[in-house]
């Protein structure tokens, strides 16, 4: 009994832990990763822009639904192995960039990913700035110091680079 009860308090001390440092942590962060492609500016937005194919080249993506457009903005939905996310497009240059913003407000996080897509010589520097909030402070913690903040997005730029029969490492 006596070590259950020292067993349950360690535990405890750590989830006590975790969750102050979470509180401690700062809400919002701003983070950013790249990768070269050898296609042009115009391709590589191209596949990017077209939300409905993305299950096709991004190996958690289900599927993604077309919603209604609310306020003029297009909307949509990414179903995925681990839940659902519904997005809009703030804005839009075709060829140059695109942001997106998270709908949600039940997630514990949101934000928005700005892609740029930059006319380099041996073809696109494309970069991802996403501005995070993370509002659930154990969603804080992990973010920060188990997955980090940029592991969606190195994910989603693997992939990607994987679209176009490159191997690619985001930086």
């Amino acid at each position: 009994m006596k070590i259950a009860l020292i067993i349950l308090a360690v535990f405890l001390a750590v989830v006590a832990c975790v969750l102050i440092i979470g509180a401690l942590l700062p809400r919002q962060h701003r983070v950013s990763r790249s990768i070269s492609l050898h296609r042009s500016p115009h391709e590589v937005y191209s596949v990017v822009r077209d939300f409905a194919s993305a299950p096709e080249w991004r190996p958690n993506l289900l599927r993604v639904e077309p919603l209604e457009p609310f306020d003029g903005r297009l909307r949509f939905r990414e179903i995925a192995k681990d839940g659902s996310i519904t997005y809009e497009v703030m804005e839009e240059m075709a060829d140059e960039n695109l942001v997106t913003r998270i709908v949600d407000r039940d997630l514990g996080y949101s934000g928005s990913w700005t892609y740029e897509f930059s006319d380099v010589p041996s073809g696109t520097l494309v970069r991802i700035t996403e501005n995070g909030e993370v509002s659930n402070i154990l969603f804080r913690f992990l973010s920060r110091f188990v997955f980090g903040h940029t592991s969606t997005m190195d994910a989603y730029l693997t992939a990607l680079g994987g679209k176009f029969g490159e191997k690619v490492t985001p930086e």
